[in-house]
């Protein structure tokens, strides 16, 4: 709905108003002087309909009787500019007039994004962030000896026609070791040589999710067959042998995780629901009923602590993991949430979806420090009539804090713990589904649409 910044800019230049830059940007010299043009008549000393008056600073930070409408740092989330720019010309404001300029809207855009400063010698409202990347001993306790594979049950698999799409892949955190999600089984494949290192049997159907252990130890393997079943089964990965299975759904399990003390597993799918077994019992703790559309990514956090979950329709929520308790929602994406992952301290947590958005959340107060609305660029697929494909399908993290995703721009990019791309992989023939990055960070894995498995070495060397 909301046109970006750059556009706002090139229109902003267009129309003769000198450029003002986004820290200058304030209440008395730029914004009243367009709320006296716009707005002060309806919402100002004479009359505030909606008891909202724009005509002082505070008035604007103080908002009208249905709350704020202002939020420093956040434009698209804050009233006023969703109103100014709202496409509907019935609900837009100022009401049956045109839109505001371009130009005009750049600076209230700026204004808020910039803090919501009074003057220019007031302070940003926006508050400072130390998001240094400072690993936790709890963020995945590293054993003595890595643990891979010993000699596991043959496994016979029925013939295919073609591959199933890798729909996801995981790779162990201290060790070299990749899991690659295959119909009715998961494969197991040694890094250094990169050759097979085994199967585990997965006769519940398609693995949608797999996660190893913070460990290690232990493989998640999340899925099922559609409208039948849907399970979630723990693996030891040395011995492969079968742990425990939670949940018992009515169709497949498409996002699941396993918790950094392994005591819990929380899955969701179509129903709508997040569920939170007790993996030593198989009993349910709790169920999430807050979601409006199909549960599509959920994760644990690090530490323990928090429990993030996403949906289809863009919502996104942050949950105590041991209860379930509501703590913050966050708000900014505009359609379905593909993946989530934590950073190792637990301090950030990373989102992509459908829209295009990369976002690092700030998970203290619930704010992005970092946004990534192109990193993906859009691209028009063959054979789909004009149809622009802008989605980012997966995201992970490594020990160092870099993130690594996958687009239908049929790249995956690999980002440093500031955000800044370091390097980007082209697929061909397919489109990437899935990403990880190896134990020592070298290697980026992706599987891809023709079920096929990537490798690429990582550039010691950042990209300009």
């Amino acid at each position: 709905m909301l046109r970006p910044l750059r556009i706002l800019l090139t229109a902003l230049i267009s129309t003769g108003v000198t450029a003002v830059a986004e820290e200058s940007v304030n209440y008395e010299e730029h914004i009243k002087p367009i709320f006296r043009e716009h707005c002060l008549k309806c919402h100002g000393d004479d009359e505030q309909k909606a008891d909202l008056n724009l005509q002082t600073h505070a008035g604007a930070l103080k908002g009208g009787s249905g709350g704020a409408v202002v939020v420093a740092g956040r434009a698209s989330q804050s009233l006023l500019f969703q109103s100014i720019t709202d496409p509907d010309d019935d609900a837009r404001m100022p009401p049956k007039k045109p839109m505001i300029p371009q130009a005009q809207i750049a600076l209230i855009q700026k204004w808020i994004d910039s803090g919501l400063r009074e003057t220019s010698a007031s302070a940003s409202m926006v508050a400072e962030r130390d998001l240094s990347f400072k690993p936790v001993a709890n963020a995945g306790a590293k054993p003595t000896e890595p643990i891979m594979p010993g000699a596991l049950p043959e496994l016979k698999l029925p013939p295919m026609k073609r591959p199933l799409p890798v729909l996801s892949l995981d790779a162990s955190p201290w060790a070299p070791l990749a899991a690659v999600a295959g119909l009715d089984h998961v494969r197991l494949v040694n890094l250094e040589s990169r050759e097979d290192a085994g199967l585990l049997p997965f006769p519940e159907g398609e693995p949608h999710w797999l996660r190893f252990s913070r460990d290690g130890a232990v493989l998640m393997a999340a899925g099922g067959r559609p409208v039948e079943l849907g399970k979630v089964v723990l693996f030891d990965v040395k011995s492969g042998k079968r742990l425990t299975s939670v949940g018992d759904e009515v169709d497949a399990v498409l996002a699941a995780d396993l918790s950094a003390d392994q005591t819990s597993v929380a899955l969701g799918g179509t129903g709508k629901l997040v569920k939170v077994y007790d993996t030593a019992t198989g009993k349910l703790r709790y169920k999430i009923e807050k979601h409006t559309d199909w549960i599509m990514a959920v994760a644990f956090s690090p530490d323990g602590r928090t429990l993030a979950t996403a949906d289809r329709a863009g919502g996104l929520h942050l949950w105590e993991a041991a209860s379930g308790r509501p703590l913050l929602s966050l708000n900014e994406h505009k359609a379905s949430v593909r993946a989530l992952d934590w950073r190792a301290d637990s301090k950030l947590l990373a989102s992509v979806g459908e829209d295009g958005l990369i976002i690092w959340w700030d998970v203290k107060d619930g704010w992005p420090a970092i946004t990534k609305a192109d990193a993906h660029p859009p691209v028009r697929p063959p054979g789909s009539h004009g149809k622009i494909a802008n989605g980012v399908l997966a995201a992970r993290f490594d020990h160092e804090g870099r993130l690594c995703t996958a687009g239908r721009d049929q790249k995956i990019r690999l980002w440093d713990a500031g955000g800044k791309e370091i390097q980007s992989f082209d697929i061909t023939g397919g489109q990437p589904l899935s990403v990880a990055l190896s134990h020592d960070g070298k290697t980026v894995i992706g599987g891809d649409t023709a079920g096929q498995v990537h490798f690429w070495e990582v550039n010691a060397t950042p990209k300009n």
